[in-house]
């Protein structure tokens, strides 16, 4: 055909006639068109490609260079506008030229320019803003003044030749020069703001401040519009995380509006202003939230809106391509009309391109706000949690009103409920809207069918929503279970040592099995219960053969809200329960800094030298103070006391009587209940509201989550001098140099387990370390033995704080230290009893004063008797030590096993490589029969669901056929496909039952089976397994990731293989309909394939990112809660919050690269989805005539489908890959060596009264608590007959402890061995053993249960036993007074009872066993004298005829024992009668002199 601008035609003359006017010729004006546009790119190609690449190219590199001109997302917006009526116009102008004898470029070639011109005007002013020189958009003025002139006369020469509205033509011309004009207007309005040309003072601009900080890696706020639509800025983010681990470094900071501050601020201001209006006392959180973060989520609502309509386009677009395919013979007969008809269908493909991109780019952005939103609002709501935490009344915490663990499930539960509530916003009132408009489309296109749709909708929603609530009460009684079978674990694992000792292991692991079945029995009720919501709309409904293949896809359009109304309910429900949480948390009582009568005066001439250089105040009354905890009875009363500025302060007393209470009181933790008179405001000269930073020592000891040197120095600087001293008095130096990394390493919840003694010193030298003028330290002592008792005294608290002048309170039951007080406060019953100094409390209370000397020389009697024998210290310490060599061992072995390795590539072969074994092992574990009816189910559901739609597409083909060739009837055949249809509609129902049902009960037994093994494995791992694992990461496998594989993994794995299964269909069916579709299959497999290599390396590690940074979250709120007395007393409030934000911005800055991470998977899997409904349709369009339009229906059908399921192929994929990880942890446990319970000697053939006379013989036993390990005990050789007493003493580390466990083939006996009643105990099975002996520990176990359980677990013995029992323990009157008596509950670690009561428990339960061989390991060393009493004397009568080996705490306790053995680094020293060892000199007389 002729080719020329103008056309060929044969009146080719009128096209280049300008006669009339020149402005008249139509291909004149058109060529006048194109001048604007190739003056715009004239200009621009030098400036961009020349200009660009020589001078600013560095300035590009950089972010921080970026900013966004007035008007900057209009622009993009118009010019979107702009390309999208551009190719309107092509299409134009190609469909008109299709009406000519010859091609007239005139009409197409002008549009295509302007496309050109439109996208190099936006790539152009992309280059402008980012480098910000705003003068080049002379140029883009320039253009845009030609354009719309240029348009202006086109449009104005179409009026006069009376081309209007009706014409496609006029009314394209009309919108571009209306969008010509707005951006005019725009770059208009950029000279008038910016001021760059024709103004004398240019205003410049400075790039935000959060780009001025290269820290700030999250730019989604600051790029361009296309940018944010398409997430193209986080390509380099995730490319670069396939090279090296994404970490906190990488992700960088948040910006400033998005920082938990920034956002706190806002919700306070919003919070505060309703205190304002109308002057509410308790402000709405819900208000709240609106004003705060209501506009962002109306925006995410209209992106929502906006993607829901244009959602219907695709059913709409489908219909009409598949009506003019069928219909192409007719317009094929009509000549004028054929080439408009023969292109509605690519027309009609192009538009369903564009609505696809269009609707899944709002769907995007409106996830995103909602998300980002949700994210803000968290940690808004976090921080003022935090907020109100460091204002919270004591009394809450210790009356049990508020517990850590109920602030703890305020941050981690009810936050990410209002986090998640605010996610699924938009759905709430979007959903309702896409239901009406669905069905209104449906009945359209259906007519009276679509209600009996619309009536199954209205009855399935109230169904939804009940099954929905019956789902959160089975979850949460499944939760119920899931914590009491957790803390029956956690306390098998704190009293291991014991349950192995007495072979108790299989009654524990029977009662923490009996809890799991508990718990999966409500698992297999939330499974049946969730079957039924995911699959109560697997059919369509009813559906009839004409437009059959449109209304599927509406009634598919309409599963995802139906399916999602209920879950947006549940957690509209449960937003409803958090908010009140939050808003009772938030009115719960707060301290009353006003409410404490605290007098601070001056010092007076006396003591002047002593005041600090900035003048402050010193503590020096309290005057009648009634102080309480609750607006109850007071706890203290007639409180009047001085404390002497720069002086020791003793406060003495009995327990209880309220000396802990007295210096929270002065702290101002607890209520004023009276006002005292002294108090008042004659007086403002001596009345100070707020007092100064006081270094404050708890009773009970509170440390950080930070390394020793941070918990001492406690936010202050590094003094080496300083920090030296104070290690040194608080005797830490030790302790330290044991530690792997020194002071350097991690103690607290999630560091190195220490004792209490090790914890309450580095409390004391946190206290010690401050240069605050007052120190208050309660009971600093009570942890602590004689020997570092003294020595703290002496170099910290007399050298470090009182020789300083610096006032100290002293809390202490400790008598022997008073000759020290400057000052002295004797308290009783809640109130202060005596006040002076010794001389005046001797002179004014002589009986008080004989009272104290008496305990004075009884304490001292007492202590003195610690100086050779093993201390507590001591203990501590070799355990620690025993710890930490055990771990060096493990870390040593792993090194040399990973010696031969690359660093680097083993780390990425473990990022890149997935546990698919690990994986197997734990389906598998379920039963192999299971695992094969999962697969044959799936398989089955899919081909069914295949079979149905197939079906579908045969049957309203054959009707459309039957209609033409048979138009009078054709009701059997149409009886007949209504039948199969309904078959196999009922079929798919019940495999869509089956299957989900056999997915949920395989994660449930093979959990099941995993969690069994997994306890079995550790309960019967040996002691050092304990020692070298600490007890959260052990309990981690029982909480944590027991619960992904209860609950995540089935219902993941079930995504997974149905989204993969759904999406191998579609492509299947589409490739079976147009078979050319595989040849564009070929480069989006290839791109997909990269998509999903790159992203699931990304996703992984911010998945594992967010987790890590949720811990330190949650750990820093309930640590502070704990220690929230010390954190005030310290005035440490702001260092901690600003901890907190950086945490809360750390947690949110890993989900919010998260969430994007995840919009850039959507975003791309969706653009090819929509290409490859576009390929499909095109090709199904070209090849129409060997295919029925039933079968292009259902192509574009289940093409429509596939970006969804291409998208959740890969999310499933990503989030199985980090739950693989609970199960590679798990396997990790499963693999571990156990202790060998099998004997030589089986268990029928041992005596049941095996050992009847108890005699033992040691023979040459050398034993080590490793294999890598040095041997404890060297060459052991003793005799011990049968009912003999035999104590066993020795320096620490000599190997007692060790000679005990020996017995109970707790270590590892490499030579020799022990024959008890001529059996030697190895041969024997090791429950049968350990069965036979009884043992006390010198930490008493108790565990939560009745005193029954405690007593007799296996349930053998009778009321008069038990009672009996508890007699000789002298527990008798005790358990009586006890509701319940026997059954009287005992809490968790028997904090209901004392520490020797505890103690005595433990006696009576070595009574009930009735064993021939009695041991006590340091039974008293953690006991007052009274209870060690009790003990003695029980040992020597009920115990008389038993074999009785009692390792030695204090070297007294064993002078009347039949045989004394000392120890000596693993030897025998000394064996003999006690009388013969003291005869001569000997190791033991000197233990024995330096004891007296």
């Amino acid at each position: 055909m002729p080719l020329a601008f103008c056309g060929s035609d044969n009146n080719t003359t009128l096209a280049y006639n300008v006669g009339d006017d020149v402005l008249n010729n139509g291909c004149f004006v058109d060529a006048l068109n194109l001048v604007p546009h190739v003056f715009l790119l004239f200009i621009t190609f030098p400036i961009l490609f020349i200009g660009w690449g020589s001078q600013s190219s560095k300035v590009q590199i950089h972010h921080n260079t970026w900013l966004h001109f007035p008007g900057h997302n209009l622009r993009w917006i118009l010019t979107f506008a702009l390309l999208f009526v551009h190719v309107c116009e092509i299409a134009e102008g190609i469909q008109s030229d299709g009406y000519m004898e010859s091609r007239h470029l005139h009409l197409y070639m002008p549009a295509t320019m302007a496309f050109v011109a439109a996208m190099m005007s936006i790539v152009f002013y992309q280059n402008i803003e980012t480098s910000n020189f705003p003068k080049l958009l002379l140029a883009l003025l320039a253009y845009w003044i030609l354009a719309f002139s240029m348009k202006s006369i086109k449009l104005a020469k179409f009026y006069v030749h009376r081309v209007g509205p009706k014409h496609l033509r006029f009314c394209i011309t009309g919108l571009l020069v209306l969008l010509y004009s707005l951006l005019l207007m725009v770059e208009i309005n950029v000279i008038l703001v910016r001021k760059y040309v024709g103004f004398r003072n240019p205003k410049k601009v400075k790039p935000p401040e959060d780009l001025q900080d290269l820290g700030v890696r999250f730019l989604q706020p600051f790029v361009n519009l296309l940018s944010k639509a398409t997430y193209w800025w986080m390509n380099s983010f995730i490319m670069s995380a396939h090279r090296r681990p994404i970490d906190l470094k990488t992700i960088g900071k948040l910006p400033i509006t998005m920082r938990a501050l920034t956002n706190y601020i806002r919700f306070r201001d919003a919070y505060e202003e309703q205190k304002v209006d109308n002057n509410r006392q308790t402000p709405s959180i819900w208000r709240s939230m609106y004003r705060a973060f209501g506009r962002p989520i109306l925006l995410s609502s209209t992106y929502r809106y906006l993607s829901d309509l244009l959602s219907f386009a695709g059913p709409l677009c489908i219909s009409g391509i598949v009506y003019h395919l069928s219909h192409r013979s007719e317009a094929q007969g009509n000549n004028n009309q054929g080439f408009s008809e023969e292109n509605c269908p690519y027309v009609l493909s192009l538009l369903l391109f564009l609505a696809l991109i269009l609707q899944r780019t709002f769907l995007q952005a409106s996830y995103y706000v909602a998300i980002e939103t949700g994210i803000n609002l968290r940690g808004a709501i976090q921080t003022t949690i935090y907020n109100k935490i460091l204002q919270l009344s004591m009394s809450n915490m210790s009356m049990g009103e508020m517990t850590v663990g109920q602030i703890c499930n305020l941050v981690a539960i009810d936050t990410n409920q209002l986090m998640w509530f605010f996610f699924l916003c938009p759905n709430l009132w979007a959903m309702p809207v896409q239901i009406i408009m669905g069905v209104i489309l449906l009945y359209c296109q259906l007519g009276n069918s679509a209600l009996i749709g619309a009536t199954v909708i209205a009855v399935l929603a109230p169904a939804q929503y009940l099954i929905a609530t019956k789902l959160a009460e089975v979850q949460k009684c499944t939760l119920e279970h899931s914590n009491e079978r957790l803390m029956k674990t956690s306390e098998m694992l704190k009293g291991i040592k014991l349950l192995k000792l007495y072979a108790w292991e299989n009654i524990f692991c029977a009662n923490i099995e009996k809890m799991r079945n508990k718990e999966l029995k409500s698992l297999k009720t939330f499974a049946l219960y969730t079957t039924f919501v995911v699959h109560a709309h697997a059919s369509p409904g009813t559906l009839t053969p004409y437009v059959a293949f449109a209304s599927l896809s509406l009634f598919y359009i309409l599963v995802t809200p139906l399916f999602l109304l209920s879950t947006v309910v549940r957690f509209t429900v449960k937003a409803l329960a958090s908010i009140q949480k939050v808003q009772e948390f938030l009115n719960s009582e707060e301290i009353g800094r006003e409410g404490v009568c605290v007098m601070w005066e001056m010092p007076t001439e006396s003591n002047c030298e002593a005041l600090v250089s900035d003048g402050t105040r010193q503590l020096d009354r309290v005057t009648n103070g009634f102080f309480a905890w609750t607006s109850g009875v007071p706890t203290l009363s007639n409180i009047n006391i001085r404390i002497p500025y720069g002086q020791l302060t003793m406060v003495v007393g009995q327990v209880g009587c309220g000396k802990s209470s007295l210096l929270l009181a002065t702290l101002g933790e607890m209520h004023k209940v009276s006002v005292p008179n002294d108090c008042n405001k004659s007086q403002p000269d001596v009345l100070v509201t707020k007092r100064g930073s006081v270094a404050y020592a708890a009773q009970k000891p509170w440390l950080l989550n930070a390394t020793v040197e941070e918990n001492i120095t406690f936010g202050s600087l590094f003094n080496k001098q300083k920090y030296k001293a104070v290690i040194d008095a608080c005797s830490l130096q030790p302790d330290i140099d044991i530690l792997p990394q020194r002071d350097q390493t991690l103690i607290g919840e999630r560091g190195v387990n220490l004792s209490g003694g090790q914890r309450q010193r580095i409390s004391v030298a946190r206290a010690l370390y401050q240069e605050t003028n007052v120190v208050f330290l309660d009971d600093p002592f009570s942890a602590l033995d004689i020997h570092l008792s003294d020595h703290l005294l002496q170099e910290g608290i007399v050298k470090l704080l009182h020789n300083d002048k610096r006032t100290t309170v002293l809390v202490t039951h400790k008598l022997q230290y008073l000759p020290h007080a400057d000052w002295i406060v004797a308290m009783k019953d809640g109130s202060v009893l005596r006040e002076g100094t010794l001389l005046d409390i001797q002179t004014q209370d002589p009986e008080l004063y004989e009272h104290w000397k008496t305990l004075m020389n009884r304490q001292d009697k007492k202590f003195q008797k610690d100086t050779e024998s093993e201390s507590r210290t001591a203990l501590e310490r070799k355990n620690l030590r025993r710890a930490m060599y055990s771990r060096e061992a493990q870390l040593k072995t792993q090194e040399e096993l990973e010696s031969n390795e690359d660093e680097i590539s083993d780390a990425f072969r473990q990022r890149t490589e997935l546990p698919w074994r690990a994986f197997g092992r734990y389906l598998s574990s379920g039963g192999v029969p299971l695992l094969l009816l999962l697969l044959i189910s799936q398989l089955l559901k899919h081909s069914v669901m295949v079979a149905i739609d197939y079906w579908l597409a045969e049957w309203t083909s054959n009707i459309m056929i039957n209609s033409l060739t048979h138009p009078q009837g054709h009701s059997f055949g149409q009886s007949f496909y209504t039948a199969v249809f309904g078959a196999l509609s009922v079929l798919g129902i019940l495999l869509c039952l089956i299957t989900s049902l056999t997915v949920e009960w395989t994660g449930v037994m093979s959990s099941h089976s995993v969690h069994n093994t997994m306890l079995r494995k550790v309960i019967q791992a040996p002691m050092r397994f304990f020692d070298t694992t600490p007890l959260g990461h052990i309990l981690n496998r029982f909480s944590a990731d027991t619960n992904i594989m209860d609950q995540q993994i089935p219902t993941t794995l079930e995504s997974l293989m149905r989204s993969a299964l759904l999406c191998l269909s579609a492509l299947g069916v589409i490739s079976y309909v147009t078979p050319v579709f595989l040849f564009a299959l070929v480069p989006l497999t290839i791109f997909y394939y990269f998509i999903q290599k790159y992203f699931r390396v990304a996703s992984r590690d911010l998945q594992q990112l967010d987790d890590t940074t949720q811990l330190p979250l949650f750990s820093h709120f309930s640590e502070t809660a704990e220690g929230i007395a010390t954190i005030r007393a310290f005035r440490h409030e702001v260092r901690f919050r600003q901890r907190l934000l950086e945490l809360t911005d750390a947690n949110n800055i890993a989900y919010l690269f998260l969430s994007s991470a995840n919009r850039w998977l959507e975003v791309r899997l969706d653009y090819i989805g929509a290409c490859i409904v576009l390929t499909a349709a095109v090709a199904s369009i070209n090849k129409y005539d060997g295919l029925n339009s039933g079968l292009v229906g259902l192509g574009l059908t289940y093409a429509l489908m596939v970006s969804n399921y291409l998208n959740w192929v890969i999310r499933n994929l990503a989030d199985i890959e980090v739950q693989m990880g609970a199960i590679k942890r798990v396997n990790g446990l499963l693999d571990i060596e156990t202790e060998t319970y099998e004997g030589l000697l089986p268990a029928a053939q041992v005596p049941d009264n095996w050992p009847e006379s108890g005699e033992i013989k040691i023979q040459e036993l050398s034993v080590r608590y490793d294999c890598s390990l040095k041997a404890v005990l060297k060459h052991i050789n003793a005799h011990i007959e049968p009912g003999q007493k035999v104590g066993i003493c020795g320096r620490t580390g000599s190997g007692k402890s060790s000679l005990s466990l020996a017995f109970f083939r707790m270590v590892d006996t490499f030579e020799g061995r022990i024959i008890i009643d001529n059996i030697d105990i190895a041969k024997l099975p090791l429950h049968t053993l350990r069965s036979r002996f009884s043992i006390i520990l010198q930490d008493p176990v108790l565990f939560s249960g009745s005193i029954r359980f405690n007593l007799d677990p296996e349930d053998k013995c009778t009321d008069s036993m038990l009672w009996e029992a508890l007699e000789i323990a002298q527990l008798k009157q005790v358990v009586k007074i006890l509701p319940g008596g026997l059954d009287a509950i005992v809490k968790e670690n028997g904090e209901n009872f004392s520490v020797g009561q505890r103690q005595l428990f433990c006696l009576a339960r070595a009574f009930v066993r009735k064993s021939s061989i009695f041991i006590m390991d340091e039974a008293t060393a953690s006991i007052d004298m009274a209870t060690e009493n009790i003990l003695q004397k029980v040992v020597m009568t009920a115990f008389a005829n038993r074999t009785v080996v009692i390792i030695a705490h204090r070297v007294h306790t064993i002078l009347t024992a039949d045989l004394v053995m000392v120890l000596r680094r693993g030897s025998i020293m000394e064996f003999d009668r006690p009388d013969a060892l003291l005869k001569s000199d000997t190791m033991f007389a000197s233990f024995v002199r330096a004891d007296k």
